[in-house]
C-alpha cells in the first residue's frame, strides 16, 4: 500500500480535497471527501472478495480515492467532474508511481463511475455500485430534495 500512502501524502491531492471541502462546507447533500473516498473503496473491496475478482487492492483504493477529486472543479468551472478528475488524478498518479496500464485502468473506472454500464464484474461497475452504497440516503436530512431518481438512492446497509 506504498502508493496508496503516496496519493494521500501527495500535495496535490490534500489540495484538491481541500478545495473539495471549501466548495461543499453549506452543500446539505452528500459530501466528497476522504470519508467517501475510504467507504467507496471498502465497499468496493469487500465486494471484490465476495465475488472472487481479480482486482488488486492497491488499484481499488487509488481509484476510491481519486475518483471524486475533480468535484471542485465541476463546481467552478460546471466541466463534470469525472472528466476533470481524470486529468488531476493522471498526474498524481504518475507521481506515485503507477504504472501506464494501471494508471488506464483507473481513470477509465473513474471517467465512467457515474453511470451503470450494466457490465457485471466491470471494475467501472464496481466503482459505480460501491459510489451508490456508501450514500446513507436512508438517514439524509436532505432526502426529498435530492436530485438523485428513487434507484439511485441507497435506501438499505448492504455494506
Amino acid at each position: 500500500m506504498h502508493r496508496i500512502n503516496c496519493i494521500i501524502q501527495n500535495q496535490k491531492f490534500k489540495e484538491y480535497i481541500r478545495k473539495n471541502e471549501l466548495q461543499e462546507i453549506d452543500r446539505k447533500f452528500c459530501h466528497h471527501g476522504m470519508e467517501h473516498f475510504l467507504d467507496v473503496a471498502r465497499i468496493s473491496y469487500i465486494k471484490v472478495l465476495e465475488n472472487s475478482l481479480e482486482i488488486e487492492k492497491y488499484i481499488i483504493y487509488a481509484t476510491a480515492l481519486l475518483h471524486d477529486i475533480g468535484r471542485w472543479i465541476e463546481y467552478e468551472e460546471g466541466i463534470p467532474h469525472e472528466k476533470a478528475g481524470i486529468q488531476l488524478a493522471e498526474e498524481i498518479l504518475t507521481e506515485c508511481g503507477f504504472k501506464t496500464q494501471e494508471i488506464e485502468v483507473i481513470l477509465e473506472a473513474i471517467a465512467n463511475h457515474r453511470k451503470s454500464n450494466n457490465l457485471k464484474n466491470s471494475f467501472s461497475e464496481l466503482l459505480y455500485s460501491s459510489d451508490k452504497l456508501s450514500r446513507s440516503c436512508f438517514n439524509c436530512s436532505a432526502y426529498d430534495q435530492c436530485s438523485w431518481t428513487c434507484d439511485k438512492k441507497n435506501n438499505i446497509i448492504e455494506y
